[in-house]
């Protein structure tokens, strides 16, 4: 069969392939409609590929006569094996989102029947799930998740032609979690809806897996467009249920969105109190001791530092008896910034909880002989100079021990 080339001016300047719906940008260049949406929205792109420029409203307008031309190229060499472009459905568009959120208004089927079709909606392109954004999609389906999980009706009474509340809530939240909201979306929906984050976090308490994994993926994307002063006024109850989603490890996402969360309001010393005292510390020292995943143990560390940077935590992680000899052994086994956080928390032990009795664990537990190896191979200048000072801190007792190779202690800090 003879290769046929296809007309240059057919390919997306993306993929480098046949666009199957073409859109043109302001800048004046035509994409495949998946290529540039994917550019814009799922990798939050602000520039024109080819041209650079900034662009301020990124509307994707259908270029009709470049698809039909496609089409027709396509047909005239069918037999040359090439199949024809399907012609695409076209986007949404804000009428009909609006006609679909009010008709749910009239009942929890219509709701259901709503939300059946915003998901499909949604899973379509990129451009629609800009649609329902923008339409009073996410208001709907924010109040869909706070009603039904802040009704203390039972769910039995809550059942309404087979469909029960937490059936719409679950929905709701799966499709708002795709949605991958805009910053602005997000901020405004933390503070429009008021009681949305007490929503989220009863979902932690008694949804279901999936349902749950939703909520902390939404509760971590919200939190890091909120303002600073807003993480600070954090309850107990939030780090309880962080804590609990981190034990059951519904899944890797959601593991990873949980952890992200805690790092995120971990500067706040108040916080730090809380989380140690949601059984955070306990928590993450299991994880990191089963935990053989580079970024899941740099992310533990990470929380671990900020955590031992309260009397609460260091207390916790010593009363671990595996707290100090797996902080150390993850020492020059991860990476180099898995090896400064853990040197770090060291830091904060030796420094601040250095009691006789800690100094001499750590002595028999090797942590001094892994912090003199520290200073003897490639570990980095930061993980170098905090191992250093530790060394020099407890110097007194263990410069001289014979719990540590005569071949570490030759590297012993003056």
């Amino acid at each position: 069969m003879t290769e046929i080339e296809v007309p240059p001016f057919f390919l997306c300047p993306i993929s480098l392939e046949m666009m199957k719906d073409p859109v043109t940008i302001p800048t004046g260049i035509t994409y495949d409609r998946e290529s540039i949406e994917k550019w814009l929205f799922t990798e939050k792109n602000k520039n024109c590929p080819v041209t650079k420029q900034v662009l301020s409203n990124p509307d994707l307008t259908p270029n009709h006569t470049l698809r039909r031309l496609i089409q027709s190229w396509c047909t005239l060499n069918a037999s040359n094996g090439i199949e024809r472009i399907p012609t695409p459905k076209p986007p949404v568009n804000k009428s009909q989102i609006t006609k679909l959120v009010n008709d749910a208004a009239k009942s929890p089927q219509m709701q259901m029947k709503c939300l059946k079709s915003l998901g499909s909606i949604a899973s379509a392109s990129e451009t629609n799930k800009r649609c329902i954004e923008s339409s009073g999609g996410v208001d709907f389906l924010a109040s869909l998740v706070k009603n039904n999980n802040t009704s203390t009706t039972s769910l039995e009474a809550c059942d309404h032609g087979g469909f029960e509340f937490t059936k719409l809530s679950d929905e709701a939240l799966s499709i708002l979690f795709s949605l991958q909201l805009s910053e602005s979306t997000l901020k405004s929906l933390a503070v429009k809806n008021s009681e949305f984050i007490e929503s989220l976090l009863n979902v932690l308490r008694v949804g279901s897996d999936e349902s749950r994994a939703y909520a902390v993926l939404l509760l971590n994307s919200i939190l890091e467009v909120e303002e600073p002063t807003q993480l600070v006024a954090l309850k107990l109850e939030f780090f309880v249920e962080l804590v609990q989603i981190l034990h059951d490890q519904i899944s890797p996402k959601a593991f990873k969105a949980a952890l992200q969360l805690l790092i995120n309001v971990g500067p706040w010393g108040q916080n730090r109190v809380k989380a140690s005292e949601a059984g955070a510390v306990k928590v993450l020292v299991d994880l990191l001791l089963d935990s053989s995943d580079k970024r899941a143990c740099e992310m533990i560390l990470t929380a671990l530092d900020q955590l031992c940077r309260c009397a609460e935590g260091r207390a916790d992680l010593l009363r671990h008896g595996a707290g100090l000899a797996v902080v150390s052994k993850k020492i020059l086994r991860v990476s180099r910034a898995g090896s400064e956080r853990a040197v770090r928390i060291l830091l904060s032990i030796a420094k601040y909880s250095g009691s006789s009795e800690v100094v001499q664990e750590m002595l028999q537990l090797g942590v001094v002989s892994k912090l003199c190896l520290v200073l003897q191979v490639d570990s980095g200048s930061k993980a170098k100079e905090k191992a250093r000072e530790i060394l020099k801190l407890h110097a007194r007792v263990w410069k001289n021990s014979s719990c540590v190779p005569i071949i570490r202690l030759s590297s012993y800090p003056s």
